[in-house]
């Protein structure tokens, strides 16, 4: 790929619209949107419901688009959680219920269910029991619901049911029943992107599409046409999510593009769909999935155009080597992405993907099959085969994800090492272009060694999050060399293990309790100790005790009244109201964490806790 790519305004239109987005831009509801309803104590609402229903144990959830809220016209977006009720695609609904916010809380490194939401442009949720079919959905749109549910139906009574919900994953991106066993083998894998309808699959479509029509001898322009109507047709079935999406404006650009005469390339289609995407609906940009579908794409698109496989060598040879060349190039540019969310990596997945990858196109085409011959009472001739190939791919995630290295628990990047990285990767990507690599070797070098350490100077690690969920508080403390505390055990340890994480370390210096109560034994694997240090146990009040290069001081327990006076709880009862404070010492540095993490101080400011919320205070 000529590296004049690089000089085309849309491109740099682009990098400065995601700029702009991350730097200013915070999801928020239209002053026409439900979620100003909110004070009503009941409402019903009429809107549209936009995708397909999640199947719960007491309900069936989906995104409705609002379209009035007791009779004022309305709009934004509500998740409603309908019982009794099977919500259709397209559907106009009459929903009767009361709002409500998302249930969220903003725990360092924990997923908030409510900033989930609110990156699609949901702000309300709405619970219900009465609901009314307002109007059905246009002829195509029902056409289209009926063939997908058709296909899952036919999948779900040939099939076990974990091998159904395979296949309907690698058809459609209908997971369904997965055990949580099986899911985290797909995740440990590196397999769990072939469970989600994605570009790759619209791509499968077309390009199956194209080779029928040539069957026939279709003239190319009617080929391409008619690829590009199947491949509509699979996304609006497949949930018309972000990637299929996207994926399908390339395919309408590339063929755009040949009509007009250009040869605007896949390139150009990833960017003109990434500009469009984020022209009308800018919080993608914040979106975990649109980030990882974007980036992988782009990185097969230049790694494959850049490395160019010997012609000489067999085709079969050359079809692995791309799905390696595409595998690495995939998890090199979703490192920092995979490391910073999911706190883990597969190591094993560069090697199941070159076989789990083919193996899914396989499956895709094999199950559709299947459904056919199925509605033509000819199922027979492939059921058999169909669940072997299911039941081997099972197995083969399984076998992958079995290994040790499968999945390595990792901290966060900094946003220095994440530069530095993708600086890095950059130059990497483009060696083969010998001239331009040689251009790019000072700026990305320049990046790659001055990014981490302008945050080492700048930006000092000294910091104390305090983290609250509802009644229960804890603390991490880091010091200005980057050592980590853990004050208070009320929190679950895997909370508090998904916070150190985000903030970079995998285990702390020290886990202390406040109380002499017995801690959960799993605490213990948080700390480089081993164990938990207890007040009354470990150490009295009045001690101190140094871990690493911290000293860290004991004090009887200090309380902050809601009239903002300070009180100390001092003397030993022996009871469970007996606590400490610990205040922590680093040369002139120095914080005190107030007793069961409620407050923080320095010499300068106090931080006082919020509920549900993680506030931090740099020392």
């Amino acid at each position: 790929m000529h590296p004049d790519i690089y000089k085309r305004p849309l491109l740099w239109c682009l990098a400065a619209l995601i700029i702009l987005l991350l730097c200013f831009y915070s999801p928020a509801p239209s002053q026409r949107d439900v979620f100003h309803f909110l004070p009503a104590k009941d409402v019903t609402l009429m809107g549209q419901v936009d995708g397909f229903a999640v199947s719960k144990k007491q309900s069936k959830n989906v995104k409705v688009k609002v379209l009035s809220v007791n009779g004022q016209p309305a709009e934004g977006y509500v998740y409603a959680r309908l019982q009794q009720f099977d919500p259709q695609w397209k559907d106009t609904l009459e929903i009767t219920g009361r709002l409500q916010t998302p249930y969220g809380i903003d725990l360092l490194g924990n997923f908030n269910w409510r900033r989930y939401l609110a990156y699609q442009g949901i702000f309300t949720e709405i619970k219900s029991d009465d609901v009314r079919l307002v109007r059905r959905a246009a002829f195509p749109y029902r056409w289209i619901r009926a063939l997908r549910a058709d296909i899952l139906d036919v999948f779900r009574s040939s099939f076990p049911p974990e091998l159904a919900s395979i296949a309907g994953g690698v058809l459609l991106g209908e997971r369904g029943e997965i055990s949580s066993d099986l899911y985290t083998a797909f995740q440990d894998s590196g397999a769990i992107h072939l469970l989600v309808a994605s570009g790759g699959n619209v791509g499968f479509v077309t390009l199956v599409t194209v080779a029928f029509c040539g069957l026939f001898g279709l003239g190319r322009k009617k080929t391409l046409l008619s690829a590009l109507a199947v491949a509509g047709v699979y996304t609006l079935a497949a949930g018309a999510d972000a990637p299929l999406v996207r994926a399908y404006f390339m395919a309408v650009c590339a063929c755009g593009g040949y009509f007009l005469g250009r040869n605007s390339g896949v390139f150009q289609g990833l960017i003109v769909s990434c500009f469009l995407i984020l022209c009308f609906h800018p919080a993608s940009v914040f979106e975990t999935g649109f980030q990882m579908s974007f980036l992988a794409t782009l990185a097969i698109i230049v790694c494959l155009n850049n490395y160019t496989l010997p012609g000489r060598w067999p085709a079969w040879v050359r079809f692995f080597a791309q799905i390696f060349l595409a595998t690495l190039s995939t998890q090199l540019v979703l490192l920092p992405i995979f490391t910073n969310v999911f706190y883990k990596v597969s190591v094993t997945g560069l090697l199941s993907n070159m076989i789990l990858v083919p193996w899914a196109s396989v499956l895709m085409g094999l199950s559709f099959a299947y459904y056919l011959l199925a509605k033509l009472h000819l199922g027979v001739l492939l059921c058999v085969p169909t669940e072997w190939c299911l039941e081997g791919f099972k197995t083969l995630v399984e076998f992958f994800a079995s290994f040790r290295l499968s999945a390595l628990p990792v901290a966060a990047w900094s946003t220095g090492a994440v530069i530095a990285f993708y600086a890095g990767l950059f130059w990497l990507f483009h060696l083969p272009h010998k001239e331009f690599a040689r251009k790019l070797w000072r700026p990305c070098l320049a990046l790659l060694i001055g990014a981490p350490l302008v945050q080492a100077m700048f930006f000092a690690p000294g910091e104390v999050y305090l983290l609250n969920e509802w009644n229960k508080s804890a603390a991490l403390v880091r010091m200005p060399n980057g050592e980590m505390f853990v004050a208070g055990t009320a929190l679950a340890p895997e909370q508090i293990s998904a916070a150190l994480r985000k903030a970079g370390v995998l285990k702390a210096a020290a886990v202390l309790a406040f109380t002499g109560e017995e801690a959960p034994g799993a605490w213990g694997n948080l700390s480089r100790q081993g164990s938990v240090l207890y007040p009354f146990a470990s150490f009295w009040p009045g001690e101190e005790i140094t871990v690493g290069q911290t000293r860290i001081q004991v004090e009887w327990g200090k309380h902050r009244t809601r009239a903002g006076r300070f009180w100390v709880n001092a003397g030993y009862s022996g009871t469970e109201k007996d606590d400490v404070s610990y205040c922590f010492s680093q040369g002139n540095t120095r914080v005190c964490v107030g007793a069961l993490a409620r407050f923080a101080q320095t010499d300068r400011q106090t931080l006082l806790q919020q509920r549900n919320k993680t506030v931090r205070l740099k020392i």
